[in-house]
C-alpha cells in the first residue's frame, strides 16, 4: 500500500518538484533571475522611459507642465543647486521661503496625491511673483534634489555665489512665459 512508501518532507511555501528534473539552488536562482530580466525587458520595450505611465498619473491642476526638454533642463539645475545646497525641499520649507520673499524658482511634482498637499503653493507663487512649473514625476524630482525619497516640491534659491546663475535666469524666463496671465 501507499503507507509503506517513504515520504519526503514538504517545505512550506515551495512548489513541489517532479522527481524527473531535480533542480539545484543555483539553477532555481538562475531561472528566477532570467524571469526578472524578461519582465524588465518587456516593460522597457513598451516605452523608452515610462513617461506614458507618468502622464496618466498627473493631477488635474498640474499646469503649466514642463515638456520633456524643459523637464530635463529643470532637473539638471535642481541637481546642481542641490550640490551647492541652494534648494528648499518639501512643502513646509518652500512655503516658508516664499512667504519670506526669497528669490527663486519653484519646481512642483505633477503626480502628487492627494492634490490638497500642494494646491495652495501655485497661488502663493503668483502672489509673490515666483516662477513655478510642474514636472511629471516626484521620483525624478527627489532624485535630482539628492534625496532617496520622492519629493513633492523644490525651490531653487538664487544665492549670490550660485555657479549656475545663467541657467537659473534662463529657466526663470522660460517658467514666466509658461505661466498663465491674469
Amino acid at each position: 500500500l501507499a503507507s509503506n512508501l517513504p515520504r519526503a518532507p514538504l517545505r512550506a511555501g515551495l512548489p513541489l518538484q517532479s522527481s524527473s528534473t531535480p533542480m539545484g539552488k543555483d539553477e532555481e536562482k538562475k531561472e528566477k533571475k532570467e524571469k526578472k530580466e524578461k519582465k524588465r525587458e518587456s516593460s522597457a520595450g513598451d516605452d523608452d522611459d515610462g513617461s506614458s505611465k507618468k502622464q496618466r498619473l498627473l493631477s488635474p491642476i498640474a499646469n503649466p507642465l514642463a515638456d520633456k526638454k524643459l523637464t530635463k533642463k529643470t532637473l539638471k539645475l535642481v541637481k546642481a543647486a542641490a550640490k551647492d545646497k541652494g534648494i528648499r525641499r518639501g512643502v513646509k520649507e518652500v512655503v516658508k521661503a516664499i512667504k519670506k520673499g526669497e528669490p527663486g524658482i519653484c519646481v512642483i511634482a505633477g503626480d502628487i496625491s492627494p492634490i490638497d498637499v500642494i494646491a495652495h503653493v501655485p497661488i502663493l507663487c503668483e502672489e509673490k511673483s515666483v516662477p513655478y512649473v510642474y514636472v511629471p514625476s516626484k521620483e525624478e524630482l527627489g532624485t535630482a534634489s539628492m534625496t532617496k525619497r520622492p519629493t513633492s516640491i523644490v525651490m531653487v534659491v538664487n544665492k549670490d555665489n550660485f555657479e549656475h546663475k545663467e541657467d537659473f535666469m534662463e529657466l526663470s524666463k522660460d517658467f514666466t512665459k509658461l505661466l498663465p496671465k491674469f
